[in-house]
């Protein structure tokens, strides 16, 4: 019996052939044939073959199809030289109406019957540890001598006729310094199931457990290890169990098919991929391109002139919007609030920056398909309404929003308001969103620029914010211009230090990510046109939606006409001049917003921002 001493450096050809004469005394096969591609093996009755292939198409994360033989063809010529698939596993399943009714060493004996069934060849992560091991990462599951975990999920591959199952995928602890570089290693190998689909908190998965695998061996975390799941091709052993065809054959889970292919054909999988940490409770880290990434940077540097010279560069940091939009294009349900009734003695109060901007984020993610309300000041309700029915009249949004008020009648009322039966497991937002929204200042007033204090006003929407600091699964956006706005409690030293009287109206109130912007309204454009970006790009698309499902066509984009355009936003703000919605420095009913004239700036900033964003 052979030992793994030297099966790392052994050529695929000699191991099969060692496999076939049964001399090996392991069966994990992901030790050997370093730098070679290995191989999930399906065997199924030729009647079902064009289904599975279709299956694999639509679902090529876990099931990239690597081959499809011929009824009764034991070979892959494409794949081996020499191989024989009833000998060339260590171990193999046999199925019956999809139950595992045996293990076996060979499928010789079933030669007669093979001759009606077709085999399929699937990529598998084993193929990939090499090059991850190549870019300085430990494989924990190498290092404790066991077998990669496996894990059932919650997330529902792209059914086809008889063919349908959850996920299944692989876990490797990868020490959190190190993520970068794991998905740049494994994102280009879409034969060995590419990048992740998903790094951070198993519990997002489905996966209630990481020391009980559903197949394979517990891994052990290492301090500063974050969990990171790769599609795998067991996958397809689901969807055998669950099609409950009379006779189907596979690799034992730890014993894939070895081919003569060498890991170096790679395909681009859209752009070179980072990671970006989203949410710490629970833990959840995005990937993106770093080409869509570089435009959302662009978009936030467009947004961050201070044409009104308020110090607002100031408060500026690199990277919000990208994390804000990444923590977004993951919501599916978003909450929405804006209004900042700073002219006191107008009726209405409010002025006209961060209706248009929270009406551009909603219309976005109504096209992309999330659930979105707004919540604002009860005595506003009317006028909140009023702007919504106009905005579905002019385009702007596919349909009403819903549109909630929020006050304070016991200690739990923001728990209650967030979360079904005011528990924290299970929340009704997983994102809100404040812009242009006055905020909670330390001294628990609320102020305009002027220090005028607007408390009377405003309703407490800031303890939503607050409560969702406690409450798993929520995280939080603040788009402002002059630090006084919700959730510019992240940069109130600066707003104090930099702004005119910003040690009074300073907003106490955080929010995990804050976007700054010489308007706010232009922070609202940004966003909707950051969401865009993030959707078309490919490496972020794959990681949304599990590398299962088939991606959208670049024909097919039907959030496209959710972008704020300069026609829509001249008639909105028309719209709101005639509902009595003022310029916010001037108190002026003119097209202006913040004292800027609608056609010489406002509508500038669209044109370039839209540019940017489709470019």
């Amino acid at each position: 019996m052979l030992l793994t001493g030297g099966l790392k450096s052994l050529l695929p050809h000699v191991l099969r052939r060692i496999i076939r004469c049964n001399r090996l005394s392991i069966s994990n096969t992901s030790v050997m044939a370093e730098g070679y591609k290995q191989a999930s093996v399906v065997i199924l009755h030729k009647s079902l073959a064009d289904d599975f292939e279709k299956f694999c198409h639509a679902n090529d994360g876990p099931l990239p199809l690597l081959y499809r033989s011929q009824p009764g063809d034991w070979k892959c010529p494409s794949l081996s030289s020499d191989s024989d698939i009833r000998t060339d596993c260590q171990q193999y399943r046999k199925y019956e109406h999809g139950a595992c009714t045996g293990s076996l060493k060979s499928l010789k004996e079933y030669s007669e019957q093979l001759k009606d069934m077709v085999t399929f060849y699937l990529g598998c992560s084993f193929s990939f540890e090499k090059a991850v091991q190549k870019a300085g990462i430990p494989i924990r599951n190498v290092e404790q001598k066991c077998n990669v975990s496996m894990y059932k999920t919650s997330v529902p591959c792209y059914s086809i006729s008889m063919f349908h199952c959850n996920l299944v995928v692989t876990m490797r602890p990868i020490p959190e310094s190190k993520l970068g570089a794991a998905v740049l290693a494994t994102a280009e190998l879409k034969e060995a199931h590419g990048a992740p689909i998903h790094i951070g908190d198993p519990g997002l998965l489905g996966i209630q457990d990481l020391s009980k695998p559903d197949y394979g061996d517990p891994v052990h975390l290492h301090p500063g290890d974050i969990p990171v799941f790769w599609a795998c091709g067991v996958t397809g052993v689901e969807a055998i169990i669950n099609c409950r065809t009379p006779l189907a054959f596979t690799h034992s889970r730890d014993c894939t098919f070895i081919t003569d292919l060498e890991n170096d054909n790679v395909r681009s999988l859209g752009g070179v991929p980072q990671v970006h940490c989203i949410s710490q409770d629970p833990l959840h880290f995005s990937i993106v391109s770093a080409e869509a990434a570089q435009k959302i940077k662009t978009l936030e540097t467009l947004i961050g002139i201070d044409p009104g010279e308020r110090g607002i560069r100031h408060l500026q940091r690199q990277g919000e919007l990208l994390g804000a939009c990444l923590a977004m294009s993951h919501a599916g349900s978003v909450l929405i609030t804006t209004g900042f009734p700073t002219h006191s003695t107008h009726q209405p109060p409010e002025e006209n920056d961060g209706p248009p901007g929270a009406l551009a984020i909603a219309a976005m993610l109504q096209a992309l398909e999330k659930q979105v309300a707004i919540v604002t000041d009860q005595r506003a309700m009317d006028l909140n309404k009023k702007i919504i029915e106009e905005a579905v009249q002019l385009g702007i949004l596919k349909k009403p929003i819903p549109l909630l008020s929020y006050q304070r009648e016991s200690a739990n009322s923001a728990l209650m308001f967030l979360c079904e039966n005011g528990n924290p497991g299970r929340p009704r937002f997983d994102h809100l969103v404040a812009i242009e929204r006055a905020g909670m200042a330390a001294d628990g007033n609320y102020y305009n620029a002027r220090k005028v204090n607007i408390k009377h006003l405003v309703d407490p929407i800031d303890e939503l914010f607050l409560a969702a600091q406690t409450i798993p699964g929520i995280t939080t956006t603040g788009v402002g211009d002059g630090g006084n706005e919700l959730g510019m409690g992240k940069v109130k030293d600066a707003v104090k230090k930099h702004i005119k009287n910003g040690d009074v109206i300073a907003c106490d109130v955080e929010a995990d990510f804050t976007v700054v912007a010489g308007v706010s309204n232009w922070g609202g454009y940004a966003i909707a046109c950051a969401l865009h970006v993030l959707r078309c790009c490919d490496a972020h698309g794959r990681y949304l939606r599990r590398a299962v499902g088939r991606p959208r066509a670049p024909s097919h984009r039907p959030w496209l006409p959710a972008l704020p355009s300069v026609p829509k936003e001249e008639k909105l703000l028309k719209t709101l001049v005639q509902l009595g919605v003022r310029s916010g420095k001037t108190a002026s009913l003119e097209m202006e917003v913040d004292g800027l004239p609608f056609y010489s700036t406002h509508s500038l900033m669209i044109e370039k921002l839209l540019q940017e964003a489709q470019q």
